[in-house]
This record gives C-alpha cells, structure tokens and sequence, in this order.
C-alpha cells in the first residue's frame, strides 16, 4: 500500500446496530436526497383533484362510420388552455383532433389515453356513453 493511505478496520465495530461507514470521510460529497413527507404529496394530489368532472365518450353517429372521442363538460377552462389539452392528447395518441363547440374531439377510440392525460391535468373523468 502506498503512503498516506490508511486502511479501515473491519473488525465488525461496536455491534449489530453500529453503522459501518461512520467512521468514513466522505470529504467533499453531498449528503443523500430528501424524502418529502407523505403529508405535502397527499396535499399536492388533493389538491390537483378540484379541477371539475369531464365527460369522455366515444361518438360514430353522423361521422361517416369513423370513431371519435369527445371530451366534454367543460366549465372556467379557457380556450387556450382546451387547445393545449388537446395538442397534448393529439401527440401522446398519435392522431389528429381539433377543439370544435367547446370540445375536444380526438380522432379513434382513444379514451384511455385521453383519461390518463386529464388525470395529470387534475380533472375528475368520467366515461360517459358506449
């Protein structure tokens, strides 16, 4: 072994409880990442769940035989913020859509998808229809 170096006993220490690496110098290493306590991510959950019910149906009737999903039961939500939602659906499905009357019309049977999205945005859906 070269000089300056100096072994670590492992002699077992002081018992079962002891911890192994106290005696290590870990110079200029960061602590670990905190946890959050379950209280804050419970609050931040509940918190994003007040956001209203949402309506998620499929539709064929009057399409020309192609199946649509509508989410609808919009209340306070802009515009803008309709088109982002549908943009974000559009891309994680892999269709096309577009916001017409208020509501957001995905292209294909696509309300799993649609459901997952709206979740994250806070939003209570519910399957309504076939």
């Amino acid at each position: 072994m070269g000089k300056g170096k100096k072994r670590v006993s492992t002699d077992g220490g002081e018992g079962i409880g002891a911890n192994p690496f106290d005696s290590l110098d870990l110079g200029s290493l960061p602590s670990g990442p905190t946890v959050p306590s379950p209280k804050s991510a419970a609050s931040k959950v509940a918190e994003k769940k007040n956001r209203g019910r949402l309506d998620v149906k499929r539709e064929k009737s009057g399409r020309g035989g192609k199946t649509v999903t509508v989410v609808s039961g919009w209340k306070g939500i802009s515009a803008e913020e309709k088109s982002v939602l549908a943009k974000s659906i559009q891309k994680r499905c892999g269709v096309g859509g577009a916001v017409k009357n208020g509501n957001i019309e995905i292209q294909g049977d696509k309300r799993e998808e649609t459901r997952t999205i709206l979740e994250d945005a806070g939003f209570r859906v519910v399957f309504a229809g076939g």
